[in-house]
């Protein structure tokens, strides 16, 4: 009986298992969506501080686990290897693990980008992985035997160290940039020699490998300079304009004139400018620990005419090792009636965050002004 028992249920999942690869074949690029999809979830809902080592570990395990199965797969399929017996019955799912972990590690860096750049040079980084995504299932694309996951991988290798380098060394700019970039070509390099010795057809290594690798890494560069690269890790957790920024005790007291209905708004960005007022920018920013660098909060005033026109910038030294973020604030006593902007960038330019304004100026003083004050 525990005999007919045992081989009725091996029988039935054998047949669940070929159900399930029929289906998958069937519709493989859902599913290879749908498994990318599930670990970019995974990861939102897991996701640790960019300065975590347990979390610099998990990415370092997935970016290892995925070059590998990328790495035999491209000889597998070219038969320049057989692979492991005892692994065989996995290996039909590698390509499932493949989009399960590239989406669990480019939500991660989706998060740290989105939260490190305005919202324009964000949605430029994640619109990019997402095109590649989709240029990777296209039929086209296939047929040219150009290997996109190589493209995303390349991201993710470029997010990583883009990540960890100022981490380790404590500041952003073109040092740590370049070193991405240059420990990232190290690795796509590295993998090209090695399949090198094994392959005869270099036209199609490049197309697979090169093509794409080097690709990505160009064109991160073109992105760097034009400033559409996120400063990572640096993000900004709160900043606004005020009528008055006082600090006591560790704490600051930020005074503004702002409704409570008017939720939208962070502080006076309708800034009502009463004779002898000062208009107060407020802002905190996380940096990991032993972090020591400096922002720039950069002023800007809108000319009917010109557009925008810079019209201070304000140094800000930044030290890590809060876990409620850096506080710090600018000041500004010449100014005038019309719309302005702050930005806070990092020394090379790249924008970090910016909030808008409105200054409306009035001729005398009013007796009757209410100030509500919130603690930093």
């Amino acid at each position: 009986m525990d005999f007919i028992i045992s081989n009725r249920y091996d029988t039935s999942m054998t047949s669940l298992k070929n159900r399930l690869l029929e289906y998958y074949e069937k519709n493989e690029t859902k599913v290879d969506i749908a498994f990318f999809l599930g670990g970019f979830v995974f990861d939102v809902l897991t996701l640790s501080d960019v300065d975590d080592p347990l979390g610099i570990a998990q990415q370092i395990v997935y970016l290892g686990v995925i070059g590998l199965i990328l790495f035999y797969d491209f000889l597998s399929t070219h038969g320049l290897t057989q692979i492991n017996p005892r692994i065989s019955k996995y290996w039909e799912y590698r390509n499932l693990a493949v989009h399960f972990l590239l989406g669990s590690l480019l939500s991660v860096y989706s998060l740290f980008f989105l939260k490190s750049a305005s919202i324009f040079s964000s949605i430029v980084f994640v619109g990019l992985m997402m095109g590649i995504m989709i240029a990777n299932e296209l039929k086209s694309v296939q047929k040219a035997a150009v290997d996109l996951k190589v493209g995303l991988y390349v991201i993710c290798l470029f997010a990583f160290f883009s990540m960890t380098i100022p981490v380790l060394l404590g500041f952003v700019g073109v040092t740590t940039f370049l070193a991405s970039i240059i420990l990232t070509g190290v690795v796509v390099y590295y993998a090209y020699h090695l399949l090198k010795k094994k392959v005869n057809n270099q036209k199609l290594l490049l197309r697979t490998l090169a093509l794409p690798g080097f690709s990505v890494l160009g064109l991160f560069v073109i992105l760097y300079f034009i400033g559409w690269i996120p400063p990572v890790p640096l993000t900004v957790q709160n900043m606004g304009v005020y009528h008055s920024v006082e600090k006591i005790e560790g704490k600051y007291l930020l005074s503004h004139e702002n409704p409570s209905w008017r939720f939208w708004q962070t502080g006076d960005q309708d800034f009502i400018a009463e004779p002898g007022d000062k208009i107060y920018f407020f802002v905190k920013i996380f940096s990991p620990a032993r972090f020591d660098d400096s922002v720039v909060v950069h002023w800007y005033y809108k000319d009917p005419r010109q557009g925008w026109i810079s019209t201070d910038k304000v140094p800000m030294r930044i030290s890590g090792g809060r876990k409620e973020g850096f506080r710090g604030f600018a000041m500004k006593q010449n100014y005038t009636a019309g719309e302005g902007r702050v930005s806070v960038e990092t020394t090379d330019g790249r924008e970090i965050g910016r909030i808008y304004f409105n200054v409306t100026k009035t001729e005398q003083a009013s007796t009757d002004r209410r100030f509500t004050i919130e603690i930093m």
